[in-house]
């Protein structure tokens, strides 16, 4: 049973990962339902907080229902981080979790998300900064390393654990290789089966099959799957993962109005927290997942991608109901 802190996350937990304008309330709520078992927000900017930037304050929603949750943070600057931390607090997240992984340029080049892997005594004496500060339990989600010749993930997670760290997740890829490639799980099995280890390490990246979390648990060894990409417009994946770790079986999909009631529910929830505008855009991204393998369906997923209107959506939804109800997705 793996346990962050005091928290029992359940045995091989799902974790949703962070992933910006990506796992906002809305997403997190349709995730949880489908079985998540720990949500974590989209990573917040330590500068942004302090500085009170209102895309920064927003993401601190949290809802009852998305327990345990998990707020992440990044930056560089250990007065900017403690004190975005207790900003933090006020939300009463279960968790707090620091981003040592995002590998995007204008988060590296601040010395932010994955640019600590350059300086790994920044990463551990924030760390424990952070730990020192605050009565919930910290996390870490980071790399491999920066490259391929500076991977030195385990003693990382032995330096992070000894200084008060509750759990770390790792994805198996370093910073230079950003998304491409294949995600290499080895290093993640090191840090999980070294002896000084004794807090949940969980993987990362590429995920995208059952058989893939399957195979982190069994041949792996991890505490547990974070899981990124393979949600986006599918939180139906949380459950077929456990469903196939518990039976060996694959459970059958979606049916075409579970979908359209999930993207109707998914929009809705997004316009009630980010307003009409806002709400349209970022669910967009969902809407190729929530229907693919359908054939012929161009036009509809044109008119869902380009409508600035909350109304026509709904309706291309209704239509897709009516033209496809009987279509039978496979497995």
């Amino acid at each position: 049973m793996a346990k962050i802190g005091n928290i029992d996350v359940g045995e091989f937990p799902l974790l949703l990962a962070p992933m910006e304008d990506v796992s906002d309330p809305p997403f997190r709520a349709l995730c949880k339902e489908q079985g998540a078992d720990v949500v974590y927000t989209e990573f917040i900017s330590s500068e942004g907080l302090i500085r009170d930037a209102a895309k920064s304050v927003m993401k601190l929603d949290i809802y009852e229902k998305e327990r345990p949750v998990g707020i992440q943070i990044f930056g560089a600057n250990l007065e900017s981080m403690l004190r975005s931390v207790e900003i933090v607090e006020a939300s009463k997240p279960d968790i707090i979790d620091i981003n040592f992984g995002c590998p995007v340029k204008k988060v590296v080049s601040k010395g932010a998300g994955a640019g600590i892997l350059k300086d790994i005594d920044l990463m551990v004496s924030l760390t424990k900064a952070m730990v020192n500060h605050t009565k919930l339990p910290i996390t870490v989600k980071t790399r491999l390393g920066w490259d391929q010749n500076s991977i030195k993930i385990v003693e990382v997670a032995e330096r992070l654990q000894d200084v008060g760290c509750k759990a770390i997740s790792i994805h198996g890829r370093t910073r230079v290789q950003m998304f491409k490639g294949d995600a290499d799980w080895a290093p993640i099995s090191e840090v999980k089966n070294n002896p000084r280890i004794h807090i949940p390490i969980f993987g990362n990246g590429d995920v995208n099959t059952p058989e893939k979390a399957l195979e982190m648990r069994d041949k792996y060894g991890l505490d547990g799957a974070m899981i990124g990409r393979a949600s986006i417009g599918y939180p139906w994946f949380f459950k077929e993962v456990k469903y196939y770790l518990k039976t060996g079986k694959y459970l059958a999909p979606p049916t075409m109005n579970e979908r359209v009631e999930t993207a109707k529910t998914h929009l809705q929830m997004a316009i009630d927290w980010k307003g009409e505008k806002l709400g349209i855009f970022e669910t967009r991204r969902h809407y190729t997942n929530y229907f693919r393998g359908i054939p012929d369906f161009k036009e509809f997923r044109l008119k869902m991608v380009t409508s600035d209107d909350s109304e026509a959506v709904f309706e291309v939804f209704d239509k897709i109901l009516e033209k496809y109800g009987d279509f039978q997705f496979s497995l």
